[in-house]
């Protein structure tokens, strides 16, 4: 019996609409909280001008790329796949394999989240409040540490609050970007008003045609934060209003981030300065914070604690409910799209605790993982946008309860257009920012390739099942819950 007809009262195949547009802006603020990870570095690499220029442009893209999925979002208003599942709608009838590939491409870098940021919170605890427990457990050829013990206990209580609900974990979202709220305050706020805020020291290091390839490169590093208010149609069929809630999510968060991106370089960066933020680009702004507000290391640590873990509550339930279309539409293990009686998808939030605490415990250090994550995640983006010209193309009838102007549809081509050159230049010039190299590139290849087989061998199971239906007697092949719904449109 297929789980899509799982009719008892402890699993379900229905999202609760339970949640306003205010809690998918609320879970963008995800990508704030990712640029103070990132901004050093890219001051460093660009200079600030260059920094805050090319952020801008990024979130520009970014802007143009979800205003289209406004449209998409609506198309398919009980789809909990996001943007994956738009990629693959529009390019099932041309190239099947793209939901596969969208989906692990979409699924992998938020659903590691939890192992790279669990580690990075037990560091830092262990730098500010426990500088000597270096003690080591060795297991066998697995190191336990106490930076690791705290991921893996970071890692669980992720994991709990996310199984209670999606109630639960909307208060812990509203809490810990409360208090983001607090460095992005200072850190746009008051170095305007300090005598050593000096934007006229910034530099611009994006010369020629390298500084346009170096560019490109730092823009395919950026997409993974500025493309990534496209969370909020990920809870499409979750809102109480799917159609108004999801546009007024993503118009809101872009149009915030789009100012925080722009405007911190050159605040933050103008006050700590381009040498100080070479020599320590990753923590820079804890000195900063510092100083601005007298000493209060301790608070900037918590608050930066406070934004990794709204990354990790947002990443999971992201990813979960990604992974849980995935099985519902039959792209990998079907089992896995149900959700218990709480309308939580329970089996795919055990299927990320397992894999984020394997990849903490043993790789430890998982940048290899997120890294190659940005090759599915930009490819992904490339078949939804150039999937909105198909739908337009192919489905020039379907039911869109916003319908964009025409000049939307060219435009995408554009956006697509740019999206494989980022992809192209991005993926190949890891040498240009020490981003990764090509083994990591590889690995990337390599799990959408598995991606792939996995659903080929769901669809064949699929079909030999559908095929040898009561006494033998072939059957009609199971439809996924979209096909359903369309047929159900029509009829």
């Amino acid at each position: 019996m297929s789980t899509e007809h799982v009719t008892s009262t402890d699993e379900t195949t229905h999202l609760p609409k339970r949640m306003r547009w205010f809690d998918g802006f609320a879970m963008a603020m995800t990508m704030p909280a990712a640029l103070i990870a990132t901004l050093g570095a890219s001051i460093t690499g660009l200079g600030g001008w260059g920094a805050a220029v090319l952020w801008a442009i990024s979130m520009i893209l970014a802007m143009g790329v979800n205003w289209i999925y406004t449209e998409l979002a609506t198309m398919f208003p009980n789809s909990s796949g996001g943007i994956a599942h738009y990629a693959a709608e529009a390019w099932k009838s041309r190239a099947p394999w793209v939901a596969p590939i969208t989906g692990v491409g979409y699924w992998l870098p938020w659903g590691t989240n939890l192992a790279t940021y669990g580690a990075v919170t037990g560091a830092l605890i262990q730098a500010q409040w426990f500088p000597n427990e270096d003690w080591v457990i060795q297991l066998g050829p697995i190191s336990i540490t106490f930076p690791i013990l705290i991921g893996l206990g970071v890692i669980g209580v992720m994991y709990l609050i996310n199984v209670i609900g999606v109630r639960v974990t909307m208060a812990f979202v509203y809490i810990t970007a409360g208090i983001l709220l607090i460095p992005l305050f200072v850190f746009i706020v008051f170095p305007l008003f300090s005598a050593d805020w000096a934007p006229l020291d910034l530099t611009w290091k994006l010369e020629g045609i390298e500084g346009l390839h170096t560019a490109i490169v730092w823009l395919y590093i950026m997409a993974w934060t500025t493309f990534g208010i496209e969370v909020c149609a990920t809870f499409a069929p979750e809102y109480r209003d799917s159609v108004k809630d999801t546009t007024k999510a993503i118009k809101a968060s872009v149009l915030f981030c789009l100012g925080v991106f722009f405007v911190i370089p050159l605040t933050l960066g103008g006050y700590a300065g381009e040498a100080a933020i070479a020599d320590n680009p990753a923590t820079f702004f804890v000195a900063s914070f510092a100083s601005l507000v007298g000493g209060a290391a301790d608070v900037m640590v918590l608050c930066l604690i406070a934004s990794l873990l709204l990354i990790m509550t947002t990443s999971v339930a992201d990813a979960s409910r990604v992974l849980f279309n995935m099985g519902k539409e039959r792209v990998t293990v079907p089992s896995l799209g149900v959700l218990n009686r709480r309308g939580v998808p329970f089996r795919s939030l055990n299927v990320m605790l397992v894999m984020n605490v394997v990849i903490l415990v043993v790789l430890q250090n998982p940048l290899a993982i997120i890294v190659t994550g940005n090759l599915g995640y930009i490819l992904t983006h490339f078949f939804a946008v150039s999937g909105f010209f198909l739908l337009r193309k192919d489905r020039p009838d379907a039911v869109r309860p916003i319908r964009l102007p025409r000049f939307f549809v060219p435009l995408s081509v554009v956006l697509s257009v740019i999206l494989a050159i980022i992809l192209i230049v991005g993926a190949t010039g890891f040498s240009t920012t020490g981003y990764g190299g090509f083994l990591e590139l590889g690995i990337a290849l390599g799990l959408l390739a598995l991606g792939v087989v996995i659903w080929l061998f769901v669809q064949r199971s699929t079909k030999r099942d559908a095929g040898l239906g009561s006494g033998g007697a072939p059957t009609e092949t199971p439809r996924t819950e979209t096909e359903r719904t369309d047929a159900a449109r029509t009829d």
